[in-house]
């Protein structure tokens, strides 16, 4: 008798299946990539980023029925460009671009011919970044741009991040392109002579890009590894095309932080504070690539507060237990950068350095005048600092309601379910 389970699927549908999730898994950790060759070939962001999803739209219903390509993001980059060129000479308007679309072609072809990781310095992000990040753009567009076209962040992600409101960063990105487009910004990396005017701005964003990687701003997962990992790569690029010192000193920090990722969540993804970490699991090759940085950017004398944050790093990376972080010299640390770059958030750190090494009560003071100048209203790391000094002095109701206040702002579910913890584990009454 025939065998008429039909419970499984047959043969080609579970291939058919395996290709989409390969398109799938392409998609997330290279979208971005195949996003900034089109932006390179089409010369405009919009046209690129249709032209992507038109790639991926053509690649699922063609990789099923004749299997996954050789070479996918080149096969992803053609389908990407030919759909675009297609499209505008479809419409009138366009007709005088054809010498110009002719041309792109026949760059997107020699793209096409060669392996398009072989060229480290040629980079399409890293062009792409410094476009983004071009001085003719005002410098909060710069990172709202590169942010969403580099790294593919969503509007609302890049508004927590800055802790502005999603439609204000909705109008730097238009404006930014548009910017771009009326001023025909080259998409290219500068001449060498032009890159240390052009440098800060880059550092600026690919530091924005490794927070948001390694401290999610919103979601259920405490770190995004693709951001910071891009991050890192980006870094390693730029250092390799100019090893100015700051920038030695930023890849420095992000090694740094990168080799504790491993060690900042269980494995149901609660997150878990650096005084409570496995150091066992610190990756000790970054602790060391990481050091070595710091020091040949402090050697320099040129630094700034990149290595700064770099050289405290290096200091939780030395200590083999928590007792044995040296607080003093992170407290003068963060006295030197506070005055290179003065910020509420540079002095909130400081003042929990301060009370590591003085006391929960000199660093519920320091914390207390920050709170009342405002700036940190709406910050829930600020109310979370406080209500730990307020926990550690035995001020349970402060400690609750500073708890309750961080609770309300947090929007990463790993710290929000830390936050919710931490409320529960604190005594019924005040024991001061």
């Amino acid at each position: 008798m025939a065998n008429t389970d039909t419970t499984a699927p047959p043969p080609d549908d579970v291939a058919r299946q395996r290709v989409r999730d390969a398109a799938d898994a392409i998609y997330r950790t290279e979208s971005r990539r195949i996003f900034a060759t089109l932006v390179r070939l089409l010369g405009d962001f919009d046209l690129a980023e249709e032209a992507l999803h038109d790639a991926f739209g053509a690649a699922l219903v063609q990789w099923p029925a004749q299997g996954l390509p050789a070479n996918p993001r080149a096969w992803l980059v053609s389908a990407g460009r030919f759909k675009a060129i297609d499209g505008l000479r479809r419409q009138a308007r366009f007709e005088t671009w054809d010498e110009g679309i002719d041309s792109v072609a026949d760059t997107a072809v020699a793209w096409d011919a060669h392996d398009p990781d072989a060229e480290a310095l040629e980079d399409d992000r890293l062009r792409l970044v410094f476009t983004c990040c071009h001085p003719a753009l005002p410098p909060d567009a710069q990172v709202a741009l590169t942010l969403r076209e580099v790294c593919g962040l969503a509007t609302e992600a890049i508004a927590a991040a800055f802790l502005v409101p999603a439609p204000t960063i909705a109008q730097r990105i238009v404006r930014a392109k548009a910017k771009i487009r009326e001023a025909r910004i080259p998409y290219q990396v500068p001449a060498v002579a032009e890159l240390p005017a052009r440098l800060d701005a880059v550092l600026r964003v690919v530091y924005l890009v490794f927070n948001e990687g390694y401290a999610a701003s919103s979601g259920a997962t405490l770190t995004r590894p693709d951001l910071s990992g891009e991050a890192i790569r980006l870094m390693r690029l730029l250092v390799d095309l100019l090893p100015e010192p700051e920038a030695i000193g930023l890849l420095a920090l992000m090694l740094l932080h990168e080799s504790r990722r491993a060690a900042r969540s269980t494995a149901d993804g609660e997150m878990v504070l650096l005084e409570e970490q496995d150091r066992g699991q610190w990756n000790a090759e970054l602790i060391a690539e990481g050091g070595a940085m710091v020091e040949r950017a402090l050697s320099s004398r040129r630094f700034g507060p990149y290595t700064l944050q770099a050289a405290i790093a290096a200091v939780h990376a030395e200590a083999a237990t928590p007792g044995a972080t040296d607080w003093a010299q992170i407290a003068g640390l963060y006295d030197v950068l506070l005055r290179a770059e003065p910020s509420p958030v540079v002095a909130l750190n400081r003042a929990v350095a301060v009370a590591m090494r003085d006391g929960p009560a000199t660093g519920v003071v320091l914390i207390d005048e920050l709170l009342a100048r405002g700036e940190l209203a709406d910050y829930h790391l600020a109310h979370a600092a406080r209500a730990d000094v307020c926990r550690r002095l035995g001020r349970t109701a402060e400690a609750r309601a500073a708890y309750e206040r961080a609770l309300a702002l947090a929007q990463q579910a790993p710290e929000r379910q830390f936050l919710l913890r931490r409320l529960a584990a604190l005594p019924a009454e005040d024991s001061s």
